[in-house]
């Protein structure tokens, strides 16, 4: 599936699987990562980030969602994420919301198993029905 940029969704999915090689998760032991394409042609990776407080912890979807923002990117095309050994992970409620704030319902997200072929596609809109929005 192209993007819209000429960024394959397949180069995505392996660039989130490297930025899973990344990932700090020395309690649960599960990496994730992910590649966020931004509407200018720039990809954000990100990966999981645990703390010995659970609740502090950041998954590699927020993770490259702050960093492309904190860059200066405010619309992303599509996002590809990486996790899960046969079944691909998929994101959470939380990084759903926030990829809601810069996404539209559209946007395709594409999950794929760090090894193996298993791969998930979606739209934000099928993971997030009913998004929460203040504007």
């Amino acid at each position: 599936m192209d993007t819209g940029t000429g960024v394959d969704m397949a180069v995505l999915a392996e660039m989130a699987r490297k930025a899973a090689d990344s990932a700090y998760a020395p309690y649960s032991r599960y990496k994730v990562g992910a590649a966020l394409l931004a509407d200018d042609g720039r990809v954000f990776t990100g990966c999981n980030i645990e703390n010995a407080s659970y609740g502090l912890t950041n998954c590699a979807e927020r993770t490259a969602v702050f960093k492309a923002v904190s860059e200066g990117a405010r619309c992303f095309r599509a996002i590809a994420i990486a996790g899960g050994d046969d079944e691909p992970a998929t994101p959470c409620g939380a990084c759903r919301q926030v990829l809601a704030e810069f996404c539209g319902p559209e946007t395709p997200v594409m999950c794929v198993a760090l090894s193996g072929d298993a791969v998930r596609e979606y739209t934000l809109g099928e993971l997030l029905p009913g998004v929460f929005h203040l504007r």
